[in-house]
């Protein structure tokens, strides 16, 4: 008699797929607000309503982030391609 884990896999495999599909299981996207300026970009990142991030894009030189890292409103400076979210703003 054939076991019963692989049967019980692909059912836990086909479950997941169905939540996930539905939208019952849901990834955290921030909402990203974007103006020009006079010379620059400015992108604002958002979730749950709490300003996170400021992403500044100048016309000339390298781009950089302004992070508050810990919902104080003290937003520092921080270069590269991207910035995480803080574990402030994913508590609801």
């Amino acid at each position: 008699m054939p076991s019963p884990r692989p049967l019980l896999a692909l059912g836990l495999a086909a479950l997941l797929a169905t939540f996930l599909a539905s939208g019952s299981v849901t990834a955290q996207t921030p909402q990203i607000t974007e103006r020009q300026e006079a010379q620059r970009t400015v992108r604002e990142y958002r979730l749950n309503g709490r300003l996170y991030a400021i992403e500044v894009r100048p016309a000339q030189g390298e781009h950089y982030f302004l992070v508050d890292r810990n919902g104080d409103g003290n937003f520092q400076r921080q270069a590269g391609n991207g910035s995480q979210i803080p574990a402030w703003v994913q508590e609801r």
